[in-house]
């Protein structure tokens, strides 16, 4: 799960002189917190003499900034997979992968063909895999029992529970009536109708739940508290609490958990391509993406990156998805206009009394 902070890390030795723009030895890049740990940065530094620059962002900022400049700013971009293909469709922002420059066999077979089923418009690819990850539920099973996301609404678990308000709770309430609103991402009309009727049993459902978080103390923290016992959460947070009290579980829901997966993409306008694709090459290397794996707590798309893993770390994702990929959902690309459906019913959640 990704929280963005609002701040810039510029990484670079201090004797080093100020880099312009255009230099090919800075790499500029849009990413989420954790996503590019300062010892990655110092092994890549090392061997390339490439300095690299940081902005910390989310989905939405990342698009808006590359949108308001035409893609330039930035030579590398770490969005979802699911939000390249309307924003290139619309705006034009990114430019294609060349992958004769791209240590194809780093990853991992099934994500890589996740995003070149999302991320590929007129036969040319706009990004590939990073991180993934899935969010689903947690519970304190001595003060909870609960299967699926709308077992949050139970009557006995009054001020209880808690959810973020953003898409994510949308889809998963959606998936627990038994339909699948990805399905309709085609049929706007259907699909309005669906969010609608989600935004109903929210609102119904509105007084179990003690809080919408929207930072991941604040839910950690409920938690471990004791003033919620069960909610919906990422994975890497539920095997965190998990370690720490082994009565909390993640819990992969019937309806299925819903995986998230962000990105390497390339600005239409990035200055330093041959440096973008160092980095990703780097960066895939099994030892590197154990590093960046650990900063974030999730897995990424390193082949043979997880045999590097804390043994502890492997256990809680093998208990919690045995089955491996079989009972996740993976966030198809989202064609344009559907987030402002969303963000209509989502305002009407938090107006509710």
């Amino acid at each position: 799960m990704r929280f963005v902070l609002p701040l810039v890390l510029a990484l670079a030795t201090l004797s080093a002189p100020a880099a312009r723009a255009d230099d090919p030895k800075k790499l500029r890049i849009i990413s989420w917190a954790d996503y590019v740990p300062a010892e990655v940065i110092a092994d890549f530094k090392k061997e390339t003499g490439i300095q690299v620059e940081v902005t910390l962002s989310n989905n939405e900022e990342m698009i808006s900034k590359l949108r308001a400049t035409g893609g330039a700013g930035f030579d590398l971009a770490q969005p979802s997979q699911d939000r390249i293909l309307g924003a290139q469709q619309e705006f034009r922002i990114y430019r294609p992968i060349d992958l004769s420059k791209v240590k194809i066999e780093q990853f991992m077979p099934d994500l890589l063909e996740t995003v070149k089923k999302n991320a590929s418009i007129d036969g040319k690819l706009y990004a590939l895999p990073y991180v993934w990850g899935a969010e689903a539920l947690v519970v304190n099973s001595k003060k909870a029992k609960i299967a699926d996301y709308t077992d949050l609404c139970r009557p006995e678990l009054k001020g209880k529970t808690a959810v973020r308000l953003k898409r994510p709770t949308l889809m998963a309430f959606a998936l627990a009536s038994g339909k699948d609103p990805f399905a309709l991402y085609g049929n706007i009309k259907a699909y309005t109708a669906l969010m609608e009727e989600v935004g109903r049993t929210l609102i119904a459902c509105k007084p179990n739940f003690r809080f919408f978080y929207d930072n991941k103390d604040q839910l950690l923290n409920g938690v471990r508290s004791g003033e919620v016992v069960a909610a919906m959460m990422w994975d890497s947070g539920a095997w965190n609490l998990n370690r720490e009290n082994p009565d909390i579980h993640f819990v992969n829901p019937k309806s299925g958990a819903i995986a998230w997966l962000d990105t390497y993409a390339l600005p239409a306008r990035g200055k330093n391509e041959a440096g973008a694709y160092a980095w990703i090459n780097f960066t895939m290397r099994p030892a590197e993406a154990a590093k960046i794996a650990k900063a974030i707590g999730n897995f990424t798309a390193s082949k043979g990156a997880d045999a590097l893993m804390d043994p502890r770390f492997k256990k809680q994702f093998a208990d919690s998805f045995p089955d491996g990929f079989k009972n996740v959902k993976w966030y198809p690309a989202i064609p344009p206009g559907l987030e402002e459906i969303e963000g209509r019913v989502l305002d009407r959640i938090k107006a509710a009394n």
